[in-house]
């Protein structure tokens, strides 16, 4: 039986993306590129599509053929050609969209991860019975079995951050989100004592925007920032009604890094926070 292909991960996509902007800046075609190189245009477009497996070596070789002087950003993509091993997300490939699994490993390979939600209890923190809640509010409506399907690669996913050694996290939640009941009071109390338990780890820094903060930027939509080694690999997600969409520009990176320390500053302390989230519980 012959092999099927997979379509490149994200992160491959992401390794081409990065060596199309450092020939770009370069100011070479892909064809010019190929002939310097000793291959075909063809094959430099896809390398650059993520559709062609590039070595360590030969990054670092068409690094210097753009006259890129950044060794470490360099060394970082090297990287990338060889830990981007296919993940336990994979079993959902025929199963989920696949944003889905670019968010699991986007979230798998990130060093820390910041993230923001106005009405949402972000989902590497939710409880089965929240996420459950969740999904069957989702329009359009899903099965039972699509259902059971969206919360299992859920909690799957939450492995980054408690898994061993767990991935450092920062989460601002607003306090509408905390309000929201999903599920009815006994799911959403327990996924609030859930919370406070949570925010005792060291690893993860708890966030709360109060009511009384007042506005705050991009109120409308979740916000991920996947942290990566070198800052110019960074990733942004904005969840959105019609799916993930990642964003990895130099101008949306620096906006969304902004949006993020601004909706930082709006928000208590850890302390305050947990005082919030506990006043909220006891009144479920």
């Amino acid at each position: 039986m012959a092999r099927v292909k997979l379509p490149p991960s994200i992160g491959q996509r992401r390794l081409g993306a990065e060596l199309r902007r450092m020939r770009e800046r370069a100011e070479l075609s892909a064809t010019r590129a190929g002939e310097l190189f000793g291959a075909t245009q063809s094959r430099i477009s896809n390398i650059e599509a993520g559709g062609y497996a590039v070595s360590a070596e030969r990054v670092r070789a068409l690094a210097r053929l753009y006259d890129c002087a950044d060794e470490q950003f360099i060394e970082a993509l090297a990287r990338m050609t060889g830990g981007r091993t296919r993940g336990w997300w994979e079993e959902y490939r025929e199963i989920l969209p696949s944003d889905a699994l670019d968010l699991a490993e986007l979230e798998h390979h990130a060093e820390t991860l910041r993230i923001a939600s106005a009405l949402h209890i972000p989902g590497l923190l939710q409880t089965r019975e929240h996420a459950r809640a969740v999904m069957n509010d989702a329009v359009p409506s899903m099965t039972s079995e699509e259902v059971e399907h969206r919360v299992s690669h859920r909690l799957k996913r939450q492995s980054t951050v408690h898994g061993e050694p767990p991935t450092p996290l920062t989460v601002i939640i607003h306090e509408a989100a905390l309000r929201m009941g999903f599920g009815g009071p006994s799911v959403s109390g327990r996924q609030l004592r859930r919370l406070i338990d949570q925010g005792e780890e060291t690893h993860l820094n708890m966030l709360v925007i109060p009511f009384g903060a007042g506005a705050f930027p991009s109120a409308g939509h979740g916000i991920v920032q996947f942290c990566a080694e070198n800052a110019r690999l960074d990733t942004i997600q904005l969840d959105t009604d019609h799916g993930s969409v990642f964003l990895d520009g130099e101008t949306q990176l620096s906006k969304y890094r902004m949006v993020l320390d601004r909706m930082e500053a709006c928000a208590l302390n850890p302390s305050q926070s947990r005082d919030l989230i506990v006043r909220i519980q006891r009144e479920m």
